[in-house]
């Protein structure tokens, strides 16, 4: 196995989008090449409802999947092809724009404002820039979570990990998405496919992530197996970091001391150029000129 050594530490930004919703912005426009399939990462965290219950009113998508993950409060979704549905504390919405939809995302009645969560935009393949829009809506009960001896707990929502699979399903980037809570001081090594383009959204606490491809041992057993006098090498990273990673199929860290919950995602890069403006992502300007057009011309879906 190799160790997949830290690429790069990026520190979210403060943003609006939709009706006036403030957000963490983790990444997005700027950083395809870096995050590639994925184009965007909003991370919703306000104590002040205020700040979150505008919404996301009536817009347009094509050529991409937005995938929404609530962890406290709620989303309500309605489309311009009929479609409804709710999605609450620790359920998931994948979404596939595929070649267009009109939708809107608000807060739910009972919950008015979207206390905790995240959302996260993947490319499509040119090949199914056009497919028909379709959502898979999944209810927190139907996301499978594996409970370590350690305590570690990791709750899979697509793709297959520590025996189990998630249950969003048929999805072109073969991506991962896992949910991870380590208690404090736990050690942890995570198996990643070499292939996939991997990063982590660390959200809760704090982690130590390994620099090199030695072993986790404790520093005085190292340096007597090794022969050497420095510690393990180490890359201490606070609340709120992505961290994306170089090739390799291994991720070795040590929790803080108040634990650490982070967000594991992968996912096949495309390696396709990207014609990007608002809401629609396309190959080709003339693609996103079209989109645009059909848009205003009410041929859109």
């Amino acid at each position: 196995m190799s160790l997949k050594p830290i690429k790069q530490i990026i520190k979210p930004v403060r943003a609006q989008d939709g009706a006036g919703v403030e957000l963490n912005r983790v990444f997005g426009n700027g950083f395809e090449e870096l995050t590639d399939p994925f184009l965007l990462l909003d991370h919703f965290n306000n104590s002040d409802p205020t700040k979150a219950s505008p919404g996301f009113p009536w817009h347009p998508h094509r050529g991409i999947e937005t995938i929404s993950y609530i962890l406290d409060g709620g989303l309500q979704h309605q489309d311009s092809l009929g479609n409804t549905g709710v999605i609450r504390s620790g359920d998931v919405q994948w979404m596939t724009a595929g070649k267009g939809i009109i939708h809107q995302e608000m807060p739910t009645p009972e919950a008015p404002h979207i206390g905790h969560g995240f959302q996260l935009w993947a490319n499509l393949p040119a090949a199914k820039k056009m497919t028909s829009p379709r959502y898979q809506d999944i209810p927190s009960l139907e996301i499978p979570e594996v409970t370590e001896d350690d305590g570690t707990k990791a709750r899979i929502i697509t793709g297959s990990f520590w025996g189990q699979t998630g249950p969003v399903t048929e999805i072109a980037t073969n991506p991962l998405f896992v949910d991870f809570n380590i208690p404090p001081h736990v050690e942890r090594s995570i198996k990643v496919d070499l292939d996939l383009n991997s990063f982590i959204y660390l959200f809760e606490g704090s982690a130590e992530f390994r620099a090199s491809s030695q072993p986790i041992l404790a520093p005085t057993e190292y340096m007597t197996q090794s022969g050497i006098t420095d510690p393990i090498p180490a890359h201490p990273i606070e609340n709120r970091n992505l961290i994306l990673f170089d090739r390799g199929d291994e991720i070795r860290l040590k929790a803080g001391p108040k634990g650490v919950r982070f967000l594991l995602i992968s996912g096949r890069a495309l390696r396709e150029p990207i014609a990007w403006h608002g809401p629609i992502v396309m190959n080709t300007r003339q693609e996103l000129y079209q989109a645009f057009q059909d848009f205003q011309d009410g041929r859109f879906v």
